[in-house]
Parts: C-alpha cells; sequence; structure tokens
C-alpha cells in the first residue's frame, strides 16, 4: 500500500489564504511577505515573527469566517489589536493567521442613564472619554497608551493604569462580551446588568490574552466625572521616603485616585523629552492624585501634604489648574518612550511587589544591574506596587542586549521571592511565560490548562503563549512519568 503524504505547513496555509480570500474578500487577506513584516511584532519588538497570513477584518462577520476557517484547518490564530502590548501577547504564528481587529471601531451611543456604552474592540482607550465627557461620565482605566491602545487589547490583557489603584482594572469596568470562540462560535459572556448569576466566565475571559476566543463587541461600565480633582507633585532626596509616604498614606486610610513615582532616572528621560519641569535634584518625585467630593478631597489633601512633609519632602507643588495638572501627568505618562533620549535601547519590564517592600527591592534592583554594568529606570504605580523596571542598555555593544534580557527575568524573580507577582497589567504573552512555573505549582497550572482547554479544545487560539511549556488538551493533568510527547517530538522543553 502507497503512503499518502501529509500536506504540509505551506499548502496548508496557502489553501487556506485562498478560502480566505473567497470569503472575506481578497483585499482583506495579506500573504506577500513584505506585507505581513509589518505585523511581525507587539510593543516588545525583542521577539518578531513574521506571519504567513494577515486578515484585516472589517466587521463581526469577518472575525466569524476567519475563526471558523482556522478550525476547520486546524491552523492557529492570534487576535491583534493597536499593537501596543508589551508582553509578546500578538506576537503571531509563522504557519498561521494573524487576525487584525484594529478595523472594528464602531463606538455605539452613550447609555447616560445606565452608565454604559458599547465598542467594538478596536476602539481606542481614550475615545470612550471623550465620548462620555459631555454627559460628566468617564472610562476609568488609563493605560500611559491610551492614546493610541484598543479596549479590545485592553481586555486581553487585564490592562490598568495609572488610576487603577481607586478605581480598579479593565474586569471592573466590562459588563459583556460578545465572543468568538476557536471554534467559530458567538457566544455572550455577562451583559448589561451589573450582575450576572453562574459562573464568572467574563471574569475568565478578560485577561486571558487570547487564549479563550475573540471579543468583537465590548460593554463598558462608566463612572462619573468626580466633583474635585486635585493634583499634587513631591519631590525627594531618597527613594525610601518617597515608598514610606505612599505606605503612610495607604496606612491613614486614603486611597487617592492615584500614586505614580519616578527615579532620578526616568526623571532625567522625562525632562529631556518633554520639559515637565520636576523638581530639580529630585532622586525621586510622586504624583499623587485625590478625587471625589468636594469636602473629602480637600480633608484628604491636607492629610496627604501633611504626610509627605513628615517623610522629608523637599518640595511640594500643587496643581492650580487642569494646565498644570496636565504637565505634571505630562512628564509620567510620556516616560516609557522618553527613556529613548537616555539610552539607546531599553528594555520594558513589568511586575508586582507588596508597597511596603517598595525600598528594599529598588536597592536590590540596583544592585543587580550595578553588577552586569547596567542602569535601571524606574517608572511606577506606587500605590498598588505595580513596578515598571526600564532595563537600559546599548544594542551596538556585544552581549549588552542578552545582559539586559537576563535582569528583566531576574527583576520577576525578585518580585516573586518579594511576595508579589510576574506581571500587574502588561500580561505574560511570549515574554513572560517560561516565569510561570515559578509562580504557579504545576497543579495551579494544569487547572489553568483545563480552562483554556474547555474552551479550545484544538489549541489553536494563540498558541505558545502564557503557559510555559507547549501542552495538548488530550493530555491528563497531574504527575506525568517519563518523557513527555512534545518533548520527545523536539517541540518542547522540560523546566
Amino acid at each position: 500500500m502507497t503512503a499518502v503524504a501529509e500536506p504540509s505547513v505551506s499548502d496548508l496555509t496557502a489553501a487556506l489564504a485562498e478560502r480566505l480570500r473567497a470569503t472575506v474578500g481578497t483585499e482583506r487577506v495579506l500573504t506577500d511577505r513584505t506585507q505581513t513584516r509589518t505585523y511581525e511584532c507587539d510593543g516588545l519588538a525583542n521577539f518578531k515573527v513574521t506571519p504567513a497570513i494577515v486578515v484585516l477584518a472589517e466587521s463581526r462577520q469577518h472575525v466569524v469566517d476567519t475563526v471558523r476557517l482556522c478550525s476547520q484547518a486546524r491552523v492557529p490564530f492570534v487576535a491583534r489589536g493597536s499593537g501596543t502590548g508589551l508582553s509578546g501577547g500578538a506576537l503571531p504564528s509563522s504557519d498561521g493567521v494573524l487576525l487584525v481587529l484594529s478595523r472594528l471601531r464602531s463606538l455605539g451611543a452613550v447609555d447616560a442613564d445606565n452608565r454604559q456604552v458599547t465598542v467594538e474592540p478596536g476602539v481606542i482607550n481614550l475615545w470612550v472619554t471623550r465620548d462620555a465627557a459631555p454627559y460628566d461620565l468617564a472610562y476609568a482605566p488609563d493605560p500611559s497608551s491610551q492614546l493610541v491602545c484598543s479596549i479590545g487589547g485592553n481586555v486581553a490583557e487585564n490592562a490598568g493604569g495609572a488610576h487603577c489603584l481607586k478605581y480598579g482594572f479593565t474586569v471592573n469596568h466590562v459588563l459583556g462580551a460578545e465572543v468568538v470562540l476557536p471554534d467559530g462560535e458567538v457566544v455572550h459572556l455577562g451583559g448589561r446588568a451589573p450582575e450576572h448569576p453562574g459562573y464568572d466566565l467574563l471574569g475568565a475571559f478578560i485577561g486571558s490574552e487570547g487564549t479563550l476566543g475573540v471579543a468583537t463587541e465590548l460593554t463598558l461600565r462608566l463612572i462619573r466625572v468626580p466633583e474635585a480633582v486635585q493634583t499634587m507633585l513631591v519631590g525627594y532626596r531618597s527613594v525610601e521616603d518617597a515608598a514610606g509616604t505612599v505606605s503612610d498614606i495607604i496606612g491613614a486610610g486614603i486611597v487617592p485616585a492615584a500614586v505614580e513615582m519616578m527615579d532620578a532616572l526616568a526623571i532625567e528621560a522625562a525632562e529631556a523629552a518633554v520639559n515637565c519641569g520636576y523638581p530639580a535634584g529630585a532622586v525621586a518625585v510622586l504624583v499623587i492624585e485625590l478625587d471625589g467630593p468636594q469636602v473629602e478631597v480637600e480633608a484628604q489633601f491636607r492629610q496627604v501634604e501633611e504626610i509627605a512633609q513628615r517623610r522629608n519632602a523637599f518640595e511640594v507643588r500643587i496643581a492650580a489648574d487642569d494646565a498644570e495638572r496636565a504637565l505634571m501627568w505630562k512628564g509620567r505618562k510620556s516616560a516609557f518612550a522618553a527613556v529613548g533620549r537616555i539610552s539607546p535601547s531599553y528594555y520594558v519590564q513589568d511586575g508586582v511587589i507588596p508597597r511596603t517592600k517598595l525600598p528594599e527591592v529598588l536597592a536590590e534592583m540596583k544592585r543587580m544591574a550595578d553588577a552586569k554594568g547596567l542602569r535601571v529606570a524606574n517608572v511606577f504605580h506606587a500605590g498598588d506596587g505595580n513596578l515598571h523596571p526600564l532595563v537600559l542598555f546599548d544594542d551596538a555593544v556585544e552581549g549588552q542586549a542578552h545582559e539586559a534580557e537576563e535582569l528583566a527575568g531576574a527583576i520577576l524573580e525578585l518580585c516573586i521571592t518579594s511576595g508579589g507577582s510576574i506581571t500587574g497589567e502588561h500580561g505574560v504573552g511570549q515574554e513572560k511565560r517560561m516565569k510561570m512555573a515559578k509562580q504557579f505549582t504545576p497543579e495551579d497550572l494544569d487547572t489553568m490548562q483545563l480552562l483554556r482547554c474547555a474552551f479550545d479544545p484544538d489549541g489553536i487560539a494563540n498558541p505558545g503563549k502564557v503557559f510555559p511549556t507547549p501542552r495538548l488538551c488530550g493530555e491528563r493533568p497531574g504527575v506525568r512519568k517519563g518523557e513527555h510527547p512534545v518533548q520527545a517530538a523536539g517541540l518542547g522543553e522540560v523546566f
């Protein structure tokens, strides 16, 4: 009997591309490498993969058709929004489809009475607050990239932002989602009502990084614009005093809308980029914002000012109007990009620690950086201990990029040993998946895999992300003996 040869990967993708062209339109399907290379990475350029096929979806039906055809062909797919993610979460598969959602930009009418709005995943974060502003409403999650990042990407990564200390992350502001499952079926999770009975599948979907399906419509919760907002910029001669101020504020029972911290290197970069006028000679600064009823804000603001003075603040600057407030925030919001002014290259990291451990963790990070001959600029959400260390290096110096990546990984392990987490809001993606086994037990990871497999038994939705090693949904969770079949095939490695 003559054996029938299995079709090659290139044959499968070529056939799929033809079916996609016939279904969603030739002009929306890219296969020319000179075009598909545009999508080889997200905001984390350390990892690059050119996808075999790019689909530029313009409607929910395009998404449904694309996912269904991928499922039938058993070809992997990865969903992408604006591409601003910083963990390689939207890194394509070389033998798969990259499903681009940035053209799904319908923003429904604001339902002011119920304080909600329904949007498509390509809608830019800041557009939601722009449309809600005439009703004295706003969308609370405000990542630094809110000028360009999409709501769909925010949902995939459970994005936060400066004001998540008081208002919570994306998961706290999404009421419902229309989701295309990995087999092409359309389901609705949650809805327009504030609460729903049964398991919280919506909560499981938010932050799942595209491994459970693709959102095509999202109903967002809006908040009332606070009566009063007051912002102060505080300069310190030591990181310890700045970090101690944060703990003292929270310990006094005050929950600010935001407490952001920048160290001397981050301040230097921001000044070079946007001339934000932060206190000269500051080793660290805090941007502290309070909002709420006028009387409450005024009383708490006086308390915060007193706490800062007790912690040896050498300058306390209070924003007199919206223009001064915007300038205080300009330095913080520009910090990531501004670092390019003081370093040829940099590696953005994201981890979480208990805020009471800020001084010792920052000191240890400096020691680790000095040992490698590198510098680390720190800019972060101090109120909830969400660090964003920026490891500075020069690509032109042989070996420095590798040293920077090693240091970034060591910082994550420091976060774990300090009682924290490997991510606060950037997600796990491709970058941090090998660190998952350091934070979670094998039983934890098996349980997560069971949830993933319930949504995606074929493992085609954003494969190779989040989990440390490839796993098949047919495998039995628990202790395994002998060589793993994926390892035997040379596709994975046991850590």
